[in-house]
């Protein structure tokens, strides 16, 4: 087995193959002057079982990395190569939502498919349906398995777990459920694309601690008119949680000045920089164990096996 990691959150890499006590792979970059990529493997993986960890986020040089990496590994004559995304990118844009678009997630899956890849693994995708984009099998897991029990440490009493639009009340109903705490959602309205308006709260927070749940921040508008409705609304200490931390625009700058006490997030993609109010917590033990039981032709689904992800 062989692990080896893109350009894209090589710190991350590391992590894993410390988990599972699995030094990385020896592989080259270059970044040519007009901007092409060039890679090459400089172990012989021959008949390997090959683990490429790269994220997709934003610029896009990190899918093309992903694609260039995937192929260098088929061409190799590896025995199965395995795309391990720790953050999916283009996963919202995953259907024609209005005439004369790009449905990119499946462009996206397409050419991850075309480029070599015998497997793929990511972490809470933005909508699951895009497991079904794929044609070769697809391992999903969730950040979930890491950061309830963290907040269950927390031991935070009158708890009410916050959905911030309507797409993310299933994975809010599910914290809610495991940390036996109230669900609320928030109605939004979303008048352009990263623009958030927040209309009403459907529940009670008064007087209630509140976790805000999501599955990414990006340009942090809604999680921040989130806080903000929240605060007007009675709540007391304000946390948040997300897997994908985008974090684009003045998103550090919102975060910072606005009424939450912390945000907690995983480690799928680098922070830009610090901030008193973000606290990262790692989720490569999942993967490593993931790509560990993988190797092994052991079930992954074993490894999910929660309440949780039952109600996913």
């Amino acid at each position: 087995m062989y692990i080896f990691s893109g350009r894209s959150n090589p710190q991350f890499a590391v992590r894993v193959g410390q988990a599972i006590d699995q030094p990385l792979g020896n592989n080259s970059f270059q970044t040519f002057s007009d901007g092409e990529i060039w890679v090459k493997y400089n172990d012989n993986i021959r008949g390997s079982d090959v683990y490429i960890i790269q994220s997709t986020n934003p610029p896009a040089e990190n899918l093309m990395e992903l694609l260039i990496l995937l192929d260098a590994a088929k061409r190799s004559s590896a025995r199965r190569v395995t795309a391990v995304i720790p953050y999916f990118g283009y996963a919202r844009q995953d259907r024609k939502d209005q005439p004369r678009v790009s449905i990119s997630a499946k462009l996206v899956a397409n050419l991850i498919t075309t480029a070599g890849a015998d497997r793929v693994i990511a972490m809470d995708l933005h909508t699951p349906q895009i497991q079904g984009f794929f044609d070769i099998p697809f391992d999903h897991l969730y950040a979930s398995r890491v950061l309830i029990k963290y907040i269950q440490d927390m031991k935070m009493e009158n708890l009410a777990v916050v959905s911030p639009d309507v797409g993310g009340i299933k994975i809010a109903r599910a914290y809610a459920k495991r940390l036996e705490a109230d669900l609320v959602l928030i109605d939004k309205r979303r008048p352009k694309a990263n623009v958030a308006e927040v209309m009403n709260i459907i529940g009670d927070v008064k007087d209630k601690n509140i976790l805000i749940i999501d599955d990414l921040i990006d340009t942090a508008g809604t999680f921040t008119n989130a806080v903000k409705v929240l605060e007007e609304a009675g709540a007391k200490k304000i946390y948040g949680a997300c897997t994908h931390p985008i974090l684009s625009g003045q998103s550090y700058e919102k975060i910072e000045s606005c009424g939450v006490t912390k945000l907690l997030v995983t480690d799928t993609v680098p922070l830009r920089r610090s901030s008193s109010k973000i606290e990262v917590i790692s989720v490569a033990g999942v993967f490593g164990e993931a790509i560990k039981r993988t190797n092994l032709n052991q079930s992954i689904s074993s490894l999910f096996d929660t309440d949780k992800d039952k109600a996913m």
